[in-house]
């Protein structure tokens, strides 16, 4: 459990930091401790919680790779997973969680805020490299200390104290969520992220999220968004049990990102582990042979909401949708699509994304995993009889991969382009002509596919 930085605490910190000094070197221990506490106020997130949701995603792993781990197993719960916040009062360990791109810079901040998602998915991939090639090598140690830093910022980014984007210490919250007395000059960040609560995954288990280190970072990096996401959804519920001080319902908001946490670091470790070993169930393998992007998040939403800077403008003013069109913007319609031999059959389409025009839509993808883009552009079956929308897909170097024009009478068209050596790709509808008013356009079942074997 993390407490408050209040005054009697940061007293208490100082007396004990000032206790290990040297003669003679007090004002080098204070100016360190100055840093170490100004750090820890702004970006320390769960403190104990840590132990506590590292511990209970190591719980959950298979056997084997508890032998694997061995007496780091137990590190790796009550030590490694704090690296990135002893980074000034354990140097020894800093090395663990630098990163290579940034060789001079000793806090990451992104190992505790969560970066934009092109950044986040190079955190990722880099300590999730580092790890297996140490684990590869037999350096255990090192390489839990790699997953311990791994694990920290994927606890971090599922936070709720850190999960309100340029708002760490909650002071545009208490705006909407105006404090009681007690809190009305208080940060909320320490409050927020303190409380005790225990993490159980019962029978989970995690989940493979990748044959190579890139395909895994990049399905991590879809699963600790959703953790940010859910994270979002205990701040307020936080807040008020703060402000009513009822612990028992700020301890159960915390345990519900929590668990949530734990679930995610569970699928990373044990696809760390997976790699080092080249250990992977047929069953999980065959998972992963295609990604649904109705899934991903666009990068147009770097804070993982949609700005109003990309919404489109007809037929309605608004935004993409997954599984459901808005007719005129306020009533939710299944997705259905007309296409050539009932290719998608009759029932509602679930993993198809709705938009109107222009929209863009742009999705990472990571490098040499998936060999390519296949997807139906269509118009909607009942909303849009009477549309007529250009689709097209362009790769990360802005050239056109594919393009059609679909008129409302017509069938949905299947277009499939390769990926060789894209990060990315763009879906984009423009109107076809000057009436836009039944634009109501359809990207359905669009699929990152490797190639065939």
């Amino acid at each position: 459990m993390h407490t408050a930085n209040t005054p009697q605490r940061s007293l208490f910190l100082l007396a004990s930091f000032l206790t290990q000094c040297r003669p003679g070197s007090c004002l080098a221990c204070l100016i360190v401790f100055t840093a170490t506490l100004a750090t820890a106020s702004t970006a320390l997130a769960w403190g104990r919680g840590h132990r506590d949701i590292t511990e209970g995603a190591l719980k959950a792993l298979p056997q084997w790779e508890k032998d694997l781990l061995g007496e780091e197993l137990d590190l790796l719960g009550r030590q490694h997973c704090i690296i990135p916040d002893q980074v000034f009062t354990r140097k020894e360990t800093q090395k663990y969680a630098m990163m290579d791109s940034k060789p001079n810079v000793v806090y990451l901040v992104e190992l505790h805020l969560p970066p934009a998602p092109a950044e986040a998915y190079e955190v990722l991939r880099y300590f999730m490299a580092k790890a297996v090639e140490e684990l590869k090598a037999g350096r255990i140690h090192e390489g839990a200390c790699y997953l311990g830093t791994l694990s920290h910022a994927l606890e971090d980014w599922g936070c709720p104290a850190h999960s309100v984007p340029g708002d760490n210490m909650f002071t545009l919250m208490k705006q909407f969520l105006p404090p009681t007395e007690e809190y009305r000059f208080v940060p909320m960040h320490g409050p927020i992220e303190g409380g005790v609560f225990t993490v159980d995954l019962g029978e989970y288990q995690p989940k493979l999220l990748g044959t190579s280190v890139e395909e895994a970072a990049y399905n991590l990096l879809h699963r600790v968004q959703e953790s940010t996401i859910r994270a979002r959804a205990q701040v307020i519920p936080i807040m008020q049990a703060l402000y009513d001080q009822n612990e028992d319902a700020s301890n159960l908001a915390q345990q519900q990102a929590g668990q949530f946490d734990a679930a995610v670091v569970a699928d990373a470790v044990h696809t760390v582990l997976s790699l080092a070993q080249q250990r992977f169930d047929p069953e999980a393998v065959t998972s992963l042979q295609q990604a649904d992007l109705s899934t991903r998040i666009p990068l147009e939403a770097p804070n993982l909401a949609i700005p109003q800077s990309a919404f489109f403008s007809k037929p309605y003013w608004g935004h993409a949708t997954r599984g459901v069109a808005l007719r005129e913007g306020k009533v939710s319609v299944p997705i259905r699509l007309v296409t050539s031999q009932n290719a998608l059959g009759d029932a509602p389409l679930k993993d198809a994304v709705a938009v109107g025009t222009r929209a863009v839509l742009t999705y990472m993808v990571p490098l040499g995993v998936y060999d390519r883009l296949e997807v139906w552009a269509g118009l909607h079956a009942d909303l849009g009889t009477s549309g007529n929308v250009n689709f097209e897909i362009k790769g990360s170097d802005g050239k056109t991969l594919a393009k059609t024009q679909v008129l409302g009478d017509q069938p949905a068209h299947l277009l499939t382009v390769p990926l060789t050596g894209l990060a990315s790709i763009q879906l984009i509808t423009t109107a076809g002509s000057t009436d836009s008013t039944s634009n109501y356009a359809v990207w359905a079942q669009p699929r990152l596919l490797k190639s065939k074997k």
